[in-house]
């Protein structure tokens, strides 16, 4: 037993509540179990009770053990003088109250269901993808449509906390939080880093003078991210190189410090390309943020992210090594990814900041209308017969994997909380 299950044993009533008795067998009678208090204090605040004809109002605590109570010095803490009642799984010791009067006690463990008790092992102890895959689906569609909901808003408060941490960084300057985090999704996972980076080595101010130079901007881009250092044979690179060395002095430019990696990398998204398609967005926008927060529809936010790096890179993947003639356009599932994990959690973490309800419900408009993505989570989640429709379901389900089956959140999870609710249920009947 764990004190987090007996508090949720206790707020959703998964115990047999007919003729309660305390511990010095006083009839009980719940009127009310209490408000699940999240913060200090008392698990439960709220709370109404009968004790042998005399209705009690006030706060109640649980514990495992009833000594733990002294364990945790609740006896010197003014927070707890108005506790009604002490729910405890086993009564180890006697207590009192501030007054030398003994604590009303509630004994649980007798009045808890096996079946649950059992179910709730099985599923912290279950190795598999997810703990209860071999019940699913569990939900009915309209439950998985509403928890799917829920899930998906609680992902992007998570994201909206990571951007208002930069947006402190960046003195509450939204285009250069947006800046920081395109630059960031550019590098995917093995560069993310060292490309927001470079992101923050050079300020979209800079940017702005450079904007209609092409050749300018990548010089910035690839000189900051190290690339440019060496020895080269053909005019391009030469040309940036010029460039860089010229831009790295004017402006007292400190390049990263880790070159980006090239190795076991698609050609398509080596760091080369992405910088050179990282320009390109700059050159054929400006004030990008501030555009779409404008944009309603998704097809043009789509439109405008729809960048090919310059001609150089259609037969070049590397400095000096010539390739097939090849366009290096950023793709549609590309392109839906940065909607997906950069423009949507700004615009939505801006409609929160900013009171604006309009942007949050923008953004999850927006990823209603994107196909779901595709990776192994979800590929494994529908093998279980839970499936995403679209990017708001397949975030939530990513979401579902990540913060709460792999983390054994199931007390706190749709999908849990029935499968320990049946089993109750299952006793009482």
């Amino acid at each position: 037993m764990t004190e987090r299950l007996l508090q949720f044993i206790w707020q959703f009533q998964y115990y047999n509540a007919s003729s309660l008795c305390t511990e010095h067998a006083e009839p009980l009678s719940i009127i009310q179990g209490g408000t699940f208090n999240t913060h200090q204090g008392p698990d439960f605040t709220n709370a109404r009770i009968i004790i042998d004809q005399t209705t009690w109002a006030g706060n109640i605590e649980l514990h495992v053990k009833a000594s733990d109570w002294n364990r945790h010095l609740h006896s010197e803490d003014p927070n707890y003088q108005n506790i009604i009642l002490h729910v405890v799984w086993e009564n180890d010791v006697e207590i009192m109250d501030a007054n030398g009067t003994a604590l009303p006690t509630l004994i649980l463990q007798p009045l808890v269901s096996k079946l649950l008790l059992q179910q709730y092992e099985w599923l912290m102890l279950s190795q598999d993808f997810v703990p209860c895959q071999k019940q699913l689906p569990v939900l009915s569609h309209l439950g998985w449509i509403g928890w799917k909901e829920r899930l998906a808003i609680e992902r992007l408060q998570h994201k909206s906390a990571h951007v208002n941490m930069l947006l402190q960084q960046a003195n509450n300057h939204w285009e250069e939080v947006l800046w920081w985090m395109l630059c960031r999704n550019y590098g995917i996972k093995v560069n993310s880093d060292i490309f927001e980076s470079v992101g923050k080595s050079i300020s979209i101010n800079i940017l702005a003078k450079h904007k209609n130079q092409i050749h300018q901007l990548e010089a910035l881009l690839l000189g900051q991210a190290g690339l440019l250092a060496g020895t080269f044979n053909k005019s391009y690179p030469l040309l940036l190189q010029r460039e860089y060395v010229f831009l790295q002095k004017k402006y007292l430019l400190q390049p990263v410090p880790v070159k980006p990696f090239f190795l076991r990398m698609r050609p398509a998204n080596f760091p080369t390309i992405r910088l050179a398609q990282l320009a390109m967005l700059v050159h054929q926008s400006s004030h990008l943020f501030s555009k779409i927060k404008e944009i309603e529809s998704l097809k043009n936010v789509l439109e405008l992210l729809n960048v090919t790096a310059n001609d150089y890179w259609h037969y070049h993947y590397k400095f000096d090594e010539e390739s097939d003639y090849k366009p290096k356009q950023l793709g549609v599932q590309t392109t839906a990814n940065i909607i997906i994990n950069t423009i949507v959690p700004v615009l939505f973490a801006y409609g929160k900041y900013a009171k604006e309800e309009i942007y949050i419900e923008k953004a999850l408009k927006w990823l209603e209308e994107l196909h779901a993505e595709k990776n192994t989570i979800i590929d494994t989640w529908k093998s279980f017969e839970v499936s995403a429709k679209n990017a708001l379901e397949s975030q939530a389900l990513i979401e579902l994997k990540n913060n709460f089956c792999n983390q054994k959140r199931c007390l706190e999870c749709a999908v849990g909380n029935i499968l320990l609710k049946s089993n109750y249920q299952q006793k009482v009947i």
